[in-house]
């Protein structure tokens, strides 16, 4: 009887997983590459577009199933015309910042008033045929430029300045976008479009919901504990499955037990809004391409996209080693995740689970004293947990341990130390202290880190030099404005006269977290 049955339950089993799969597949919205097989490829690689980002960005004109039957019926006619294709079927993403032009004479301060304006989007609503946007119910301001879309750890800073702009209401709604997207895709992705889905970027989340409750009396932490809870279990998944010296997604266990964190993009191809540049960048490595892909897209999910820092020989992108280091900044902003959670619960009275987050969050501060503190450098620096030893990479990824006062008083001095030496320059902070093409190394210099750091410092009482800095980025931007009538994404801090420069694509202007900290800066 159990025989004659058995292969009657194993076809129900079976039925059931393939409706749950196709449950799940369901809710999984499909990126331009899984919408347009081969002609995604053909266009990127055509370089159709001077921005790889703007044909995942494009606008379709008919359905997607509509533009692949006629890409299939005609692809390999005799004069077919792959780019006249491409315009017959799609818009370019539209270019908000294109009718603005700043008025110089008015002052920055103006000028950052505006640009609220110009850099706002309000909530989406879903396009007629699909695009790779993932629809928010809240508005939103956006970096600018190429960067048409919430960007996560951006976010935090540009909330700065809405703050000092009085704009409460817009952090709000920023805050209930992101937890939104914690809610519905169970974390918050690098950005609000679906070739972002497969990683996030610094979870300063918890940041942004203590700026949210220090600054409106109707927001408490607690409103916002079980998304909090949630990003803290995409970080940390599978971290009850492994053994010591192994690593799973986004956690590594070291041999000693301890339990830190790493970025880990899920995916190992080329990034589909830089397709046919990381597609010729992997010829270039002795690394298996699936693994330089993933070192590649974590360094993405990292913000510092890319830098020296990632690198095995501190100065070549072919020794791309993402997931090889636990980074001191991701795993000081999961001390702070932890600790903003047991604040949350033991606001909603739920003081077991607040005393269990408390307990994380002491043991993650005592790894993160004793695994990046470089005593060599007097600094903080990354670890490889492969290795099991310290960078000698000395970034501003320094500063976090000092801006989330986790560091002693002697290594906050012995940080200010090396700041003031190494890192001080005419117009603000190196982000390295080696000079490669690179956008996130020297001599560029970018708002959120000059922020982290010059609010680090002055946790630990160094306000001289903290308001140097300051007074030196506040300078620089403003120059810059007089003479360009705009805000940058980055800054040359060495040689003051010239462009920030490196990178994948151009010099952007906006700028949201320019602008947020500027403002923030200005005010104190």
């Amino acid at each position: 009887m159990k025989s004659q049955n058995l292969p009657c339950i194993k076809i129900m089993v079976l039925t059931c997983l393939l409706f749950i799969s196709c449950q799940l597949f369901a809710q999984q919205e499909l990126s331009p590459r899984q919408t347009y097989p081969n002609l995604f490829e053909q266009v990127q690689m055509a370089g159709i577009y001077p921005d790889s980002k703007s044909f995942v960005d494009a606008i379709p004109k008919r359905k997607p199933s509509e533009i692949m039957n006629a890409y299939i019926t005609h692809k390999n006619d005799k004069n077919f015309d792959l780019k006249a294709f491409v315009s017959e079927y799609f818009n370019l993403p539209e270019n908000h910042h294109a009718a603005y032009h700043s008025d110089i004479n008015a002052g920055i301060e103006k000028h950052l008033d505006t640009l609220w304006t110009v850099l706002k989007r309000n909530p989406d609503t879903v396009s007629t045929f699909q695009t790779s946007l993932l629809p928010l119910p809240k508005s939103y301001i956006v970096p600018g430029g190429r960067f048409r879309e919430v960007y996560y750890w951006d976010s935090y800073f540009t909330m700065l300045g809405l703050q000092k702009a009085d704009k409460t209401e817009t952090i709000k709604d920023m805050v209930d976008n992101f937890a939104f997207l914690i809610n519905k895709y169970g974390f918050i992705p690098n950005g609000n479009r679906t070739y972002y889905l497969t990683r996030s970027q610094p979870p300063f989340f918890a940041a942004m919901v203590q700026l949210l409750a220090q600054h409106s009396k109707d927001v408490k932490l607690g409103d916002y504990r079980d998304a909090l809870e949630k990003e803290y279990n995409f970080w940390m998944k599978g971290a009850g499955a492994i053994g010591n010296g192994k690593a799973i997604n986004h956690v590594v266990k070291l041999t000693d037990g301890t339990i830190l964190n790493r970025y880990y993009d899920a995916g190992d191809q080329p990034r589909e809004e830089s397709y046919r540049e990381d597609f010729e960048a992997a010829k270039s490595t002795k690394q298996a391409p699936s693994t330089f892909l993933r070192n590649v897209r974590s360094a993405a999910e990292s913000g510092w996209d890319f830098s020296s820092r990632w690198f095995a020989d501190g100065k070549n992108y072919s020794q791309i080693i993402t997931t090889d280091l636990l980074p001191v900044d991701l795993n000081t902003l999961l001390y702070n995740l932890e600790t903003t959670i047991s604040a949350a619960n033991r606001e909603a009275g739920n003081n077991t689970k607040a005393a269990v987050f408390a307990k994380k969050a002491v043991k993650r501060k005592a790894a993160i004293l004793k695994y990046f503190w470089n005593k060599n450098h007097g600094f903080f620096t990354d670890y490889n947990w492969k290795k099991r030893s310290l960078s000698n990479q000395l970034t501003l990824a320094a500063a976090f341990p000092l801006y989330f006062k986790l560091a002693t008083n002697a290594q906050a001095k012995a940080v200010k130390e090396k700041l003031a030496k190494d890192f001080f320059k005419t117009g603000g902070l190196i982000t390295t202290l080696t000079t490669t093409k690179q956008q996130w190394d020297a001599p560029n210099a970018w708002a959120p880190l000059q922020y982290i750091s010059i609010m680090g410092l002055r946790n630990y009482g160094y306000d001289k030099l903290a308001d140097t800095i300051s007074t030196r980025w506040i300078s620089l931007n403003i120059s810059v404005f007089k003479e360009t009538g705009k805000l940058m994404e980055k800054y040359n801090v060495v040689e003051t006269n010239s462009k920030g420069g490196g990178g994948e694509y151009p010099l952007q202007d906006g700028f949201g977290w320019t602008n947020g900290v500027l403002l923030k800066l200005m005010k104190k």
